[in-house]
């Protein structure tokens, strides 16, 4: 089924709407390609450096590759590299289809709670071991934060049914959750062990260079399975936009569509957490800059955010080597130092400039 205002006859506007639809194809094209660029700069930058056509080499031709550059990149920095990618884009999803459903320029998983949650979960897990879901003890991390995740989301779900509930509300409880789950968060680490101290103390600032292939594997896998889903539900997301009201008009289960989205939502959220730790702002800047680039669309608009969320993390990754010459700052603190000037941006211009 076309969009509402898609033109269906060969008229002059479905000529302007496809001139429209290439320049978004375009810009998504540059997103694409800038994003490539970073990649490639994130794997030249570190303690050795190496020149791009080294890089270039490494990956395209690794047998042909001197042996310190090949180890370097494979063995050490693409893993590194690619989670940055792969978590920006999951996190920037998330806080997309959360602004999207709850129709809040503010929403993401940070800024509600969700991310905060699911480091309570891992950290009831890392300190204490203890198991929130029965199966699977070796990935009781990443389990353990989107059982915390979920509940949260739920929770957010609820409240947001209730007659007179405004978006202005949404944000003051997302932000009474996060104070919630960092307190709780203390607790942990007032009743752990020192040597647990210092692990989640480490894991809540955010750090991509324990990423390793399976996870990176897990997390990619997360991604590839909810954005398709999105897609699917591309025109009825784009429909909810408009309005509970006009969006139930066109056939869509509103109800059904946001708890849908919030299941997602949470497993965007959980993983990356879970295995890299508290990445602030990301699902707040990515999806606003998609915004202003492409426009409301959900097919143009979901990729769009993802590109976004994976080029503000990989650019992070970038600064954060860059910032301390031989030593690699906490990638968490570099996205809040970017995130919070913007985050204040949107509150004191109001929902006019914010979408």
């Amino acid at each position: 089924m076309p969009l509402p205002d898609t033109p269906t006859s060969d008229t002059p506007a479905r000529h302007g709407y496809r001139v429209i639809a290439r320049r978004k194809r375009l810009l998504l094209g540059l997103l694409a390609l800038v994003l490539l660029c970073s990649l490639l700069l994130d794997l030249a930058l570190g303690s050795v450096r190496l020149g791009p056509w080294e890089v270039v080499q490494a990956l395209l031709t690794p047998g042909s590759a001197p042996a310190q550059a090949r180890v370097v990149v494979w063995d050490i920095r693409l893993p590194v590299a690619l989670m940055a990618v792969v978590v920006g884009a999951a996190l920037s999803l998330a806080g997309a289809q959360m602004q999207t459903i709850l129709n809040n320029p503010l929403a993401s998983p940070f800024t509600l709670g969700i991310s905060a949650a699911a480091s309570f979960g891992a950290a009831l897990g890392l300190a204490f071991g203890v198991r929130l879901f029965p199966v699977a003890a070796e990935y009781m991390l990443p389990l353990n934060a989107f059982v915390m995740a979920m509940l949260t989301a739920l929770i957010i779900h609820a409240l947001s049914l209730r007659r007179g509930v405004t978006a202005e509300t949404i944000v003051l409880l997302g932000i009474a959750l996060v104070f919630t789950f960092n307190a709780l968060l203390a607790l942990v680490q007032y009743f752990a062990t020192e040597q647990a101290v210092a692990a989640v103390v480490f894991w809540t600032m955010g750090s991509l260079t324990k990423a390793t292939w399976t996870k990176l594997g897990i997390t990619a896998a997360v991604l590839a399975v909810t954005l398709p889903l999105f897609m699917r539900r591309a025109w009825a997301l784009t429909a909810l936009r408009l309005g509970d009201d006009k969006a139930a008009s066109f056939g869509v289960d509103v109800r059904r569509l946001r708890l849908q989205t919030l299941v997602l939502v949470s497993l965007l959220a959980a993983f990356p957490v879970a295995f890299v730790g508290t990445i602030g702002f990301v699902g707040l800047v990515g999806p606003h800059i998609a915004r202003l680039l492409i426009g409301e669309d959900q097919r143009f608009f979901l990729p769009a955010s993802l590109l976004a969320g994976a080029l503000i993390l990989s650019l992070s990754s970038v600064v954060s080597k860059l910032l301390i010459p031989g030593t690699i700052f906490p990638i968490g603190v570099v996205t809040s130092l970017i995130g919070i000037p913007f985050f204040i941006s949107l509150i004191l211009g109001g929902k006019r400039r914010a979408w």
